[in-house]
């Protein structure tokens, strides 16, 4: 049985702005629900003792030091910017903006 129903899929698209045909939200539905069982098979390991990692073997984290440079001039930044206004880079607004098609 599927940890996830297909409602839940069509759902999870929309938030997603993901179009999928029938076939595929049958699909994600079969595949999803897969993921979820595995999910939960890990979910019974008992991990008892077992310290919390981020990684399986240790990592060192390469630091340098802090030093004190000179800023780099705004003109030089902003020299291949494909638009400017003043000492900022202009972009598109694309926060709140709602594709209609």
């Amino acid at each position: 049985m599927s940890e996830i129903s297909r409602d839940e899929v069509a759902y999870i698209a929309g938030l997603s702005r993901l179009l999928l045909s029938p076939e595929e939200e049958e699909q994600m539905t079969r595949d999803l629900g897969k993921i979820l069982g595995f999910v939960k098979k890990l979910q019974e390991v008992d991990t008892t003792g077992i310290q919390p990692t981020a990684h399986a073997s240790p990592v060192a984290t390469p630091l340098r030091a802090d030093e004190v440079a000179d800023v780099m001039d705004s003109g030089l930044a902003l020299s291949n910017a494909p638009a400017r206004k003043g000492t900022a880079f202009c972009v598109p607004k694309v926060i709140g903006e709602e594709d209609e098609g």
